[in-house]
């Protein structure tokens, strides 16, 4: 059984830090490239960042460059999302995701606010 189990969303101020966790079981997760996406109610998803399988590739979005670093442990099985500087339009859900939309989390709340 596939499971993506996100972890690390919170409450946290403007100019914060946050660190995302996405546990995988249940497939070969070291072939796969991961991503971050984002909802906010009422939007699409956004795209956040990606990584490949061997973690030496990754891709940010504009709005995240400079702030947000991806980051995978294969032998762990886990992806994480180091967010720093968080703005408050960077509030949203955030799900970890294989790139190839076989798989998704149930996603992390983030809040950002003071």
């Amino acid at each position: 059984q596939v499971q993506l189990v996100e972890s690390g969303g919170g409450l946290v101020q403007p100019g914060g830090s946050l660190r995302l966790s996405c546990a995988a079981s249940g497939f070969t997760f070291n072939i796969y490239s991961m991503a971050w996406v984002r909802q906010v109610p009422g939007k699409g998803f956004e795209w956040v960042s990606d990584i490949n399988g061997g973690g030496d590739i990754t891709r940010y979005a504009d709005s995240v460059k400079g702030r947000f670093t991806i980051s995978r442990d294969n032998a762990k099985k886990i992806l994480y999302l180091q967010m720093n500087s968080l703005k408050p339009e960077d509030t949203a859900l955030y799900y970890c995701a294989s790139t190839s939309n076989e798989y998704r989390g149930q996603g992390t709340q983030v809040t950002i606010s003071s």
